[in-house]
């Protein structure tokens, strides 16, 4: 299945989060790092974080069939592109925040369409998880080929990582920049340029 979802034993989405769990864990990571969880400021940190959590990661139990499966035919012959879908993750290295923009286009076949909202519910249902970019980029790409069964995919995404900008080398301006192709996109270099210049990418990679 793509995007490697959790399902329970029917094959539905995981179940809910467990947030007393998560509440007893953020209590003792104030503990390690020499904080008094029962301080005014600190004593409902646990529960408002694992309500967060619940949020930020609502993605493991969503389907992007649910969005993607709700297709119309139409007569579509050219690409289909939508820019500028904002997204909000998390990185599954060091659990901090990174954000920005996917760009989508897709070839469709057989008429087979999608509304451009289904699109960026797709990207936040992949956003919404643990991730890294690169991976985020190609599941966007994979789930649009699979449900779609377009002849052509092609996704990017640019994003600000805050374990860049806050820890380590702390580069607050870099932007880090991920393509995935599918079908003609990846194999035909004509068609992939046309797909980047509808995106206001360059193939050196910089958005215009």
């Amino acid at each position: 299945m793509v995007g490697e979802l959790r399902r329970d034993g029917d094959g539905r989405p995981g179940g809910e989060i467990d947030v007393r769990r998560i509440e007893r864990a953020v209590r003792e990571i104030l503990l390690a790092i020499g904080e008094n969880p029962e301080r005014d400021g600190l004593r409902d940190t646990p529960r408002r974080v694992a309500h967060a959590y619940r949020e930020l990661f609502a993605g493991l139990r969503e389907d992007p069939a649910v969005h993607l499966g709700r297709v119309s035919e139409q007569a579509a012959e050219d690409l289909v592109a939508v820019r500028d879908v904002e997204f909000f993750s998390v990185c599954e290295h060091h659990l901090l925040p990174f954000f920005g923009r996917a760009h989508i286009a897709y070839r469709p076949s057989g008429n087979r369409v999608v509304g451009l909202s289904k699109l960026a519910r797709t990207v936040e249902v992949f956003a919404r998880r643990p991730q890294v970019q690169a991976r985020l980029t190609g599941q966007i790409a994979d789930a649009v080929a699979e449900h779609l069964g377009a002849a052509g995919v092609a996704v990017v995404c640019e994003a600000k990582h805050l374990c860049l900008a806050m820890r380590g080398v702390g580069k607050t301006h870099a932007t880090t920049m991920t393509a995935a192709f599918r079908g003609v996109f990846a194999d035909d270099p004509v068609e992939r340029e046309h797909a980047l210049r509808l995106l206001g990418v360059s193939s050196r990679g910089r958005s215009g």
